[in-house]
């Protein structure tokens, strides 16, 4: 975390440790037992060891790191997390955390709102792929006999889970922007195999945007379901749906229409691992996760969260942390939207940068907050730009003074062709330089951070 938010974090975390004093003292005292307490200086032994241990990390806080889709959670987060981890509380039941199941409810809502829907089923979950395992699970229930199509940039959840479900998985191709391919599902669709299609708003590896506005109308004519998977794009639909932030609107204002959604809020959300969603417009879609727990519903309450979800401890401080951030930074254009809009501007920033520069090429424009690129090499054979890019990420990476932390993408020699044709194909694949401007403090570094890479590639054309 950088400077400002450890500052917060100073100031606010005592007011949690007030909040469990206060509430704990309520109950009156009682005799503690010491088979669980320690002695201080084996704890600050331990912790000293931990701390060592916490050094071997990358600056995720930093926008010199322009990697992976990973930063520190806000303050708030921090904060609420902590507040209510300290009455431990579990979501399954009401009477598990009866305040944080609140404080779900309230947040699920708005994330539904966030993408149009109105009446919903959903709940908080520890990750995208549990979400998504849930949302598959339902198009299971539903259309038994057909199975689900998703495209090459999805991410390799859908595949793994239909293995997991014993449903048919159908890989579509996709377009010269990583996109689904709309003939090649149409071809799929009419051979009535299918019973859902998974469309992804902010693919994992390039942040392309699937066109759901296109999708949607097409699947309906084969009777198939679409499903979202808005794990990493999906805060977009803050921006996507109000026409803001050079955001195609098109595809978010679809998404109400759809019939199920996923998003990661410890992605773009600001949340700590792990915290995912899914998001059902039809509230009857919680009867496929009716069962009877004898020992565990036993108050009063219109729906336990556990009653409309697959899996059954769920932490309520993840509810209590994002419901404190939302609070704080709403989902509109002129709150969370904010934040998201400096990260798309540093994005296609970087690409007018790319475009212009004469050591390194823009591999494909973003759709959101994702660039990828790699160093101009003098053969333009897939096998030097794979070497060159290896290079670039193991330089950057182990630089003892400025380094920067990038990532890489594999891109197959057909995906390459399509955007850079005059590209010598000598390799099935070469892998890119990919960074998530997943940080605001992005807009600001970001010359300082171009010259670095482009120095860096500079730097590789010429080593021996």
């Amino acid at each position: 975390m950088d400077l400002h938010d450890l500052h917060d974090l100073r100031d606010w975390l005592p007011r949690a440790l007030t909040v469990a004093e206060r509430w704990g003292g309520q109950f009156g005292p009682y005799e503690t037992h010491d088979a669980h307490r320690v002695h201080p200086d084996a704890f600050t032994e331990a912790f000293d060891r931990l701390a060592k241990r916490m050094d071997h990390n990358y600056p995720f806080f930093h926008p010199r790191y322009a990697g992976q889709m990973v930063k520190p959670p806000h303050p708030a987060a921090v904060t609420g997390y902590l507040t209510a981890m300290l009455f431990n509380p579990n979501n399954h039941a009401a009477e598990g955390g009866p305040a944080t199941t609140e404080m779900e409810r309230e947040a699920v809502a708005d994330l539904a709102a966030m993408f149009g829907l109105d009446a919903h089923v959903g709940h908080l979950t520890t990750s995208g792929t549990m979400a998504n395992l849930e949302a598959l699970y339902v198009a299971r229930q539903l259309h038994p006999d057909r199975g689900i199509a998703y495209s090459g940039e999805c991410h390799y959840t859908h595949e793994r889970m239909c293995h997991v479900l014993g449903m048919q998985g159908h890989r579509i191709p996709t377009d010269a922007h990583g996109r689904i391919d709309l003939e090649a599902l149409q071809s799929a669709l009419a051979a009535g195999r299918i019973g859902t299609v998974v469309v992804t708003t902010g693919t994992t590896g390039l942040g392309a945007v699937d066109p759901v506005h296109e999708v949607l109308p097409l699947a309906r004519r084969y009777g198939a379901r679409v499903h979202v998977d808005a794990a990493y794009g999906g805060f977009y639909a803050i921006l996507g749906r109000a026409g803001t932030g050079a955001v195609d609107a098109a595809p978010w204002q679809a998404i109400a229409a759809c019939d199920s959604v996923v998003v990661d809020p410890h992605k773009q959300g600001l949340q700590p691992y792990g915290c995912g969603a899914v998001l059902f417009p039809d509230p009857r879609a919680g009867r496929h996760f009716a069962h009877d727990s004898p020992y565990t519903y036993f108050t009063d309450a219109d729906l336990h969260l556990g009653e409309i979800s697959l899996e059954c401890s769920r932490a309520g401080a993840a509810a209590a942390a994002l419901w404190l951030t939302l609070q704080l930074l709403p989902l509109t254009p002129d709150g969370f939207g904010r934040i998201l809009t400096a990260n798309r501007r540093a994005a296609l920033h970087w690409a007018d940068l790319l475009t212009a520069s004469d050591e390194l090429d823009l591999y494909q424009r973003p759709d959101l907050d994702i660039v990828t690129y790699f160093p101009t090499t003098a053969t333009k054979t897939l096998s030097s730009i794979d070497a060159a890019c290896d290079r670039l990420l193991r330089d950057g990476m182990t630089a003892e003074a400025d380094p920067v932390f990038l990532s890489v993408l594999r891109a197959d020699a057909d995906a390459f062709a399509r955007r850079h044709p005059r590209v010598v194909r000598d390799a099935q694949a070469a892998r890119v330089i990919r960074s998530v401007l997943i940080k605001p403090e992005s807009e600001h570094y970001l010359p300082t951070l171009h010259t670095r890479v482009e120095e860096l590639a500079a730097r590789g054309r010429t080593a021996p």
